[in-house]
């Protein structure tokens, strides 16, 4: 048992047996320690339990946890590939206690696990202690049997651990391997300790004080364990090789670079090949853990740890991208073990493809340049810093890049000048920002990017993290502190809240510290990836520089993502059905809704929305998994991405796909493989299975050529169901029939009703037009000959007052006619008829405003045959009817 993959199980089986949890690796992006640029040892993920911030269910586990160490002041980077045991990603086994079992125990798993598991030989094993430590003196000598040459005490912090300068911490003690005298080097303490002969493999750290700030260092109620093994390091000793590039695992991933390029892994150019491969394993797990290559924070590190490798490639003679294809050598020495790796191989095939391919057209101009300038320079000599930064601001090559291509030489570059040109670049900058408008107001946002940084965005797998505080704004000003009730933004170095973009709105949540409280009640995005988290100090202090957890609203982040999700399911669904003609024009992504603006050109038919809602809850049940990738702009248009509408796009995008491609539904270039491909940059359920349920609420015009469909989903969609169908319940039971002859049945009632009001409606007519009126006993009359019909009527719909104007015409045979109506509340309609044989003579229009003028109206309108009009007292309808008949008889006599 020497490989690699059963050392790691077999670790983790035997502290199984002894009452471990076997924990999952934590993410290579710490989650509750925003101090670290990536997590760099086993311990980081139970930091809060070690504090006693954090309870779990468990007082032992154990751990394989990956780790990078490629920035900050944990930096191997440039040793990589030139020492036998520098790495940027490797692998710590450890076991830990919290306030369980202490150094007794500690001491004895190591000693069987070694001595018995592993079988390493105990004439060849030896340990150092802290000076002081003289418990941990006497462990070993009981139940190692070690005598006192074997046991070597160590005054220097080498063996006494910190948390930081105030946290738990405690002595440690390191277990050797003597690796025999063929080697160069004495042991530990010696001075010769820096040779190789003497090989530190284990770390037992025995936590069992507390350092205050005061500088006092008090016992800790209840000491811990913290273990840590390289799995890499052991598997050296174990294998009998001298170098971690030599164990099973990575040579397998060298000879996977040699195979592709067919140069000699073990010949000059051997350091070439372990750089490939140890920064495959960094760039892919780092990828699977939601960091992507870009020009800030994580994401520059990524960038530069991808370049060097793929630099490398190209000196074995790679003419194509090289590590994109041995992705799957990786997945399967690894995939296994971690099988995070597996589910994003999609996601990092491509951000690799895609990085070199576009690192490899700056690539050949940047080495032009880089020996053009080198020609004139002797081995020892700087390298001008405006040359360094013109190849890292026109050409993307990082720093380090051109330091590791100047190494052959002896040459080195003048850093000093190169940070000197970095900042005039971003003073300019600053200086392009001062305008008017939206620029102007955008000023404040870019002058705090330029003092700290981008946000790292964890929130694609994350809801929960710490943070530090970076920034804090009171007012639209910059202010130091916030106070309890004061309403403000607070911007951190690390975020797992989304701001709102591409229609989805941004997280809530809350920002927590020991007294402090945050209410987040929203996350904007200023200038792509500032992320400023807008809320109020509901308790204590938000001052800079304090360490935070922050927290999403989980509910509220789960019902946006299923409704973001259905909005990609119906945006397919909705161009086969209505045809490619649709497009996005707008969306609304909530917590509660959905609302998606699109091109077309009609009213959607019911039957219609009906089959979109059809076809993207089938996408739904197939539970699908929604797949992640990064590519290029054109590339992925070009492969059948749908850019979707107010997203701003980079030259790299992401790229999801979600649920099973169905070409007899229309699919088109998607349908090569999944219903639907757009870029997105938003954050989407595991599984389209996750969605639950899309219930389409309607459609409606926006603008001319333009509709929106609004929908729920999941709960929101289920209760949305559930109360149409109590409705129809309802409905049934009142109308004392099935549900299923419901809409019969209603269908028939109003029929019968509208019958019912036809001939009320007709009786009340005649019922007015015969009986004895308000006061008008003689309806006709005749004014200087011509007949004068008038009657004020009750109980008559206002729209039904043309109609008996025209009855009372027909009537009258020749003259006019005027009916005032009288509703309930008193108001009052007015109608003048003039029949056709004296339209010449009378205008129905003039007739009608002397009415309205005494019933407290204005105007009337109409024609010369017919006119209407109305007012607000209806007590004065006889005096309006007067009107009309003085005003007749005024025209009779001016005629």
């Amino acid at each position: 048992m020497n490989g690699v993959n059963e050392i790691r199980s077999a670790f983790l089986d035997f502290f199984k047996r002894s009452g471990h949890e076997v924990v999952p690796s934590s993410p290579l992006v710490p989650r509750n320690d925003p101090t670290l640029m990536f997590t760099n040892a086993g311990m980081v993920q139970f930091k809060n339990l070690f504090t006693g911030v954090e309870k779990r269910a468990y007082a032992r586990a154990t751990t394989a946890q990956k780790c990078v160490r490629a920035g900050g002041k944990h930096n191997d980077l440039d040793n990589v590939g030139y020492t036998a045991r520098h790495a940027t990603f490797f692998e710590m086994l450890g076991n830990f206690s919290f306030g369980d079992y202490f150094k007794a125990e500690a001491i004895e798993f190591a000693w069987t696990f070694i001595t018995k598991v592993l079988g390493l030989p105990k004439e060849k094993l030896l340990v150092t202690v802290y000076h002081t430590d003289d418990e941990a003196y006497e462990l070993w000598r009981k139940i190692a049997g070690f005598p006192d040459s074997k046991i070597i005490r160590i005054p220097t912090s080498d063996n006494f651990w910190a948390m930081g300068d105030v946290g738990p911490c405690g002595p440690c003690s390191e277990i050797f391997l003597d690796r025999g005298d063929k080697i160069y080097g004495g042991p530990p303490g010696s001075v010769d300790e820096d040779g190789d002969r003497f090989l530190e493999f284990w770390n037992l750290v025995f936590m069992q004080y507390e350092q205050l700030g005061s500088g006092e260092r008090i016992a800790l109620p209840r000491p811990s364990i913290d273990t840590g093994m390289g799995l890499e390091r052991i598997s050296t000793l174990l294998q009998g090789v001298d170098s971690i590039f030599d164990i099973d695992l990575m040579r397998a991933l060298i000879l996977a670079v040699a195979a592709a390029t067919g140069v000699d892994p073990d010949g000059q150019q051997k350091a070439s090949h372990r750089v490939i491969a140890d920064h495959l394993r960094a760039s892919a797990f780092l990828v699977a853990d939601g960091v992507l290559p870009s020009n800030e924070g994580r994401g520059y590190v990524l960038r530069r740890i991808m370049r060097r490798a793929m630099r490398h490639a190209q000196l074995l003679g790679a003419q194509e991208p090289l590590m994109w294809r041995l992705v799957p050598a990786l997945s399967r020495e690894m995939g296994q073990a971690y099988p995070e790796l597996l589910r994003a191989e999609a996601l990092i095939v491509e951000t690799l493809r895609l990085e070199e391919t576009r690192f490899r057209i700056t690539l050949k101009r940047g080495l032009e340049i880089l020996d053009e300038a080198r020609a004139s320079l002797k081995p020892g000599d700087e390298l001008d810093g405006k040359i360094a930064f013109k190849l890292y601001d026109t050409y993307g090559f990082p720093l380090d890049l051109t330091q590791d291509a100047l190494r052959a030489t002896s040459n080195t570059v003048n850093t000093e000048v190169y940070s000197e040109e970095m900042e005039r670049q971003r003073a300019e900058a600053r200086k392009a920002w001062a305008g008017s408008g939206e620029a102007a107001t955008e000023t404040i946002w870019f002058s705090i990017k330029d003092k700290i940084g981008a946000t790292d965005f964890l929130g694609y797998d994350a809801e929960r993290a710490e943070g530090i505080v970076a920034a804090l704004l009171k007012d639209g000003k910059e202010v130091n502190q916030l106070h309890a009730r004061d309403a403000g933004a607070v911007i951190l170095n690390q975020t797992p809240f989304y701001g709102e973009s591409g229609g989805q709105v941004g997280d809530t949540g809350i920002i927590l510290a020991s007294g402090l409280r945050f209410r987040v009640a929203n996350t904007q995005k200023r200038l792509g990836d500032l992320f400023v988290h807008e809320g109020v100090v509901e308790e204590g202090i938000v001052e800079l520089g304090r360490p935070v957890e922050l927290v999403v609203d989980h509910d509220r982040r789960t019902a946006v993502r299923a409704n973001h999700s259905a909005t990609h399911l119906l945006h397919e669904a909705l161009r086969q059905v209505l045809g490619d003609h649709v497009a996005q024009k707008g969306s609304l992504v909530a917590p509660d809704r959905l609302r998606f603006d699109f091109v077309h050109p009609k009213p959607i038919a019911a039957e219609e929305l009906a089959r979109v809602e059809d076809i993207a809850n089938r996408a739904i049940l197939e539970n699908a998994p929604v797949v992640t990738r990064l590519m290029g702009v054109e590339e992925a248009i070009g492969a059948g991405a749908r850019a979707l509408f107010g997203e701003k796009y980079g030259d790299e995008v992401r790229v999801v796909s979600m649920g099973y491609a169905h070409p007899e539904d229309g699919g088109g270039a998607a349908a090569e493989s999944a219903f639907s491909i757009e870029l997105c940059g938003g954050t989407h359920v595991a599984r389209t299975g996750d969605i639950g349920l899309i219930a389409i609420l309607g459609e409606s015009p926006v603008a001319a050529g333009v509709r929106r469909i609004e929908a729920k989903t999941a709960t929101q969609a289920r209760r949305h169901l559930n109360a149409q169908a109590k409705r129809l319940h309802d409905v049934a039971n009142l109308l004392k029939t099935p549900e299923e002859d419901s809409v019969k049945r209603l269908e028939s009632l109003i029929d019968e009703r509208r019958k019912l009001e036809r001939e009320l409606s007709d009786a009340r007519k005649k019922l007015a037009m015969g009986g004895a009126g308000m006061g008008a006993a003689h309806p006709l009359e005749e004014i200087d000959g011509v007949r004068f019909f008038s009657r004020a009527v009750s109980g008559i719909e206002m729209k039904d007052l043309k109609s008996l104007a025209d009855e009372a015409k027909q009537s009258v045979g020749s003259g006019v006619v005027a009916i005032v109506g009288v509703d309930a509340d008193g108001k009052a309609g007015v109608v003048v008829g003039v029949t056709a044989d004296l339209t010449e003579r009378f205008d129905a229009v003039q007739l009608v405003r002397a009415a309205a003028a005494k019933l407290g109206g204005k105007g009337g309108g109409g024609r010369r045959d017919m006119a209407q009009a109305g007012g607000p007292n209806g007590a004065a309808s006889e005096a309006a009817l007067a009107a009309v008949g003085d005003a007749l008889r005024s025209s009779t006599r001016a005629a």
